[in-house]
């Protein structure tokens, strides 16, 4: 009886050393190194109308855009893993009824999307872009639609990473023969100090594909 308790005892410890070095090792890859980690952030915010202020999302409850009206979009892209990330991707897919006017990248007007290569990010590095864009005038907008919302979408990749975020925001216009829908906010107009934008990195001119 003595050797059966003797032996259980052993293999019990056994069992727990083993778990143990389990449990000491799930965060570590080979050799007791670090879990190598890709991982990517996008965050994709749109401008309020009549201020320089950028939020994640506009609704039909807060100020909308006028036809012809600018509309500035920040996307910051970041490296949140614990590894370089090398070669990444942006693509920002332009919505019907605008027009893109400023910042990085080339413009494809067959696929609505504007691409470009953000380089290489070390290990928490950001990386900030700000598009301009232009609503279509009021002859080119929806005829039977007075109050309308669309969603500018982003994403960032490369071969190991991928990320995706939205913005969204509203455009109102009059509807011939209807009564205008009221606005939630001042008047319609973009006032944004040159100077902020500028000193953000924005000012390239989008080169266009036909």
């Amino acid at each position: 009886m003595k050797k059966f308790l003797g032996f259980a005892l052993l293999v019990s410890c056994f069992l727990f050393l083993v778990s143990s070095v389990k449990a000491d090792t799930g965060q570590y890859g080979q050799y007791g190194q670090p879990s190598v980690s890709y991982q990517i952030l996008i965050d994709k915010m749109v401008t309020k109308p009549d201020t320089d202020q950028y939020v994640d999302n506009l609704s039909v409850s807060d100020p909308r855009f006028a036809p012809n009206q600018d509309i500035w979009f920040q996307i910051k892209v970041k490296n949140t893993s614990n590894q370089d990330l090398t070669n990444v991707e942006v693509h920002d897919y332009v919505p019907s009824y605008l027009e893109p006017l400023e910042g990085p990248g080339t413009w494809d007007s067959n696929t609505r999307v504007i691409s470009w290569n953000a380089g290489d990010f070390v290990v928490d590095e950001e990386k900030v872009y700000f598009l301009k864009m232009r609503v279509y005038s009021t002859a080119n907008l929806p005829s039977d639609k007075g109050l309308f919302c669309l969603v500018n979408k982003t994403d960032a990749r490369n071969e190991n990473t991928y990320d995706e975020d939205t913005a969204q925001f509203c455009i109102e216009k009059e509807v011939v023969g209807v009564s205008k829908v009221p606005s939630a906010g001042p008047e319609f107009g973009l006032l944004l100090l040159a100077g902020n934008i500028l000193g953000a990195g924005a000012g390239l001119y989008i080169k266009k594909k036909f």
